[in-house]
């Protein structure tokens, strides 16, 4: 079984990364094109949109193999070995079973999309189309040969039975759903939802759950519209942005262009109390500029400075606390993926997106420092040796590259060089001179693994965004939108009031799921809200991104918190009570923010 699941494996991972290291080369040759040969290539992009969405389904395939699709593991975790590996099979259960449902409405939409013609390259979409049947079958095989794999016989059964029993149970209520009306919101997109969520099931996953469930059994929609949208929430161009920067990330970590940013930061504050915490702080703030991912920001930071700071006698769980609470700071650091989501969802412009996340980030991150100072103000020193300015002068002359690349990429977007989609390409072209000609490190043999995570971890995260996207339609077809807006824009105290709701409302999603589907499944509704209400969309989409950010790495529940305690390599025990002091920081600068718009909106 495992040398089976080894073959499927290399072919599934193959194409995916030659599709990630495609999309890389075609947006980068219509750069060229454009702006250099002032000859634009006008396939470019329906190529990239074709190729994008066989990338997304195959590296959601890659990633239901890995294990790598994103879930909540709180209550698996607590459920004790047993427990623990009956949910671990419920969960790959439940994954076949939706995947197993949504096949055929799959390939008759791909066979619904023959009939159209692309106009550029004017070939039929099934050629695109297809990439969704193709891509839930292996998903389909890849969770049979997981629940086989990793699961006892016993298990396996049980698993099985226990979903089946359910999704029998529903169907056999099927005339009462279509009584209950609204209440069906509540059963299928609160219920199902959350059952599923707190059950281990992965988020993309609980949420085509249960729109399958409403879709199927409360309404009298065909089930292809579950397909439709998944499709048409994945093959947003803009979205093309979240595995060229992770790509970019990962190769900026492989290249040494991030150690060199940190040496440098190191011997300009290192012999300050608190130093390297503050290098911690400015260095999460400068790379997130770059990746665009928290994930890749934290692994490109942690093995830098911890070994350091460890040697100064830092405290595991206080280094860990820190590197959570920069992750929440630096959410809105362009080009954050959330910041790339949020303009595809609701027509915001990503520019300004750009433009207005940076000051509340500087903002958050001089509330860190201030609990860095606070506590290190009695650190001994003596054993410090300080580094010259000698000395700092040549770590900045080797890190200047690096420095350089969030201003080039920031750059290119606000000149119109490139979009906020091949703009990564920019950056990629960049780090790979930069790690060849000056840093002279690039391990040609570690491009491979890099490719296919980039596929795993873009596939996970854009399977989220579709199945969000079909759930948001279900929402929005049921009149919830026109309730919510109708309720929210009733509360007492007009804007102030909506802010205040929508930084709790936030932080509560933010600690049960991941900042991208809460966006893709709020952003639609609130949005319209907060224009209505005369809040600049600019404004409430930082608010809402930074309060997002806190619960996602607060604990108990804030999967960023175990992101970074894995990464650091630290016990998550050890980071609960040091890290409570930079959350309550984290919003009191939330707060600040939100109460004055200007941080938000003044370079716009």
């Amino acid at each position: 079984m495992g040398r089976l699941d080894g073959a499927l494996g290399l072919l599934v991972e193959v194409p995916a990364a030659v599709l990630v290291l495609a999309e890389v080369i075609v947006l980068f040759a219509g750069v060229v094109a454009r702006f250099v040969l002032h000859a634009p290539l006008v396939w470019s992009d329906e190529l990239s949109s074709i190729l994008f969405l066989w990338l997304a389904m195959f590296g959601a395939a890659v990633a239901l193999r890995r294990g790598e699709h994103m879930r909540m593991t709180a209550v698996v975790s607590s459920a004790g070995p047993q427990g623990a590996a009956l949910l671990e099979a419920v969960a790959t259960g439940a994954c076949l079973v939706f995947l197993a449902m949504v096949l055929y409405p799959a390939w008759d939409f791909a066979s619904e999309e023959a009939a159209v013609t692309t106009p550029a390259l004017g070939i039929s979409n099934a050629w695109r189309a297809a990439a969704l049947p193709v891509g839930l079958a292996l998903m389909t095989l890849f969770a049979v040969l997981r629940l086989l794999k990793y699961a006892t016989f016993r298990h396996s059964v049980q698993a099985l039975v226990a979903v089946g029993a359910i999704a029998f149970a529903f169907w056999l209520c099927k005339p009462l759903f279509e009584d209950l009306g609204r209440l069906n919101l509540l059963v299928f997109f609160v219920g199902v939802v959350a059952g599923c969520v707190f059950a281990g099931i992965p988020i993309g996953f609980a949420f085509g759950l249960g729109t399958f469930g409403y879709i199927a059994l409360a309404t009298d929609a065909p089930l292809l519209v579950i397909v439709g949208r998944m499709d048409e929430g994945m093959s947003h161009l803009i979205l093309l942005a979240v595995p060229l920067f992770v790509f970019l990330g990962l190769l900026i970590e492989m290249t040494g262009m991030a150690r060199a940013m940190v040496a440098f930061l190191a011997g300009l504050l290192g012999h300050a109390r608190g130093g390297l915490s503050y290098v911690l702080v400015g260095a999460m703030y400068l790379v997130s500029g770059i990746s665009g991912s928290k994930a890749a920001d934290m692994a490109a930071i942690a093995p830098a400075l911890f070994p350091e700071m460890k040697q100064r006698g830092a405290d595991d769980g206080e280094l860990v606390a820190l590197l959570a609470a920069t992750g929440a700071q630096t959410e809105t650091v362009p080009p954050s993926l959330v910041l790339i989501t949020i303009g595809s969802v609701t027509g915001v412009s990503i520019a300004a997106l750009f433009t207005g996340g940076l000051l509340p980030a500087l903002v958050l991150g001089l509330f860190l420092c201030g609990v860095v100072w606070f506590r290190y103000r009695q650190e001994d020193l003596s054993h410090v040796k300080r580094v010259t300015w000698k000395e700092v002068g040549k770590l900045f002359a080797i890190a200047a590259p690096a420095l350089a690349l969030p201003f080039v990429i920031r750059a290119a977007v606000v000149e119109g060089v490139a979009t906020a989609t091949e703009v990564s390409t920019l950056g990629i072209a960049y780090a790979i001179v930069a790690g060849l000609l000056v840093y002279r490190q690039f391990d040609w043999k570690r491009l491979g693994p890099m490719l296919v995570a980039t596929a795993s971890l873009s596939g996970a995260i854009l399977f989220i965004i579709g199945t969000a996207t079909a759930m948001a339609w279900g929402l929005t077809q049921s009149g919830f939108s026109r309730s919510l807006a109708e309720m929210m824009g009733s509360l007492p105290g007009g804007a102030p009031m909506f802010l205040a709701v929508s930084i709790v409302a936030f932080v509560l999603l933010g600690s049960v799921l991941e900042g991208i589907p809460a966006i893709v499944l709020l952003g639609p509704l609130l949005f319209p809200i907060a224009r209505q209400l005369g809040i600049h969309e600019v404004h409430y989409a930082i608010v809402v991104v930074l309060s997002m950010g806190l619960g996602l790495f607060a604990p108990p529940l804030g999967v960023g918190y175990y992101a970074a305690c894995a990464i650091g390599r630290v016990n998550p025990d050890r980071g609960i009570r040091p890290i409570v002091g930079y959350m309550v920081a984290l919003l009191l600068g939330t707060i600040l923010v939100a109460a004055v718009p200007w941080l938000s909106i003044g370079f716009l």
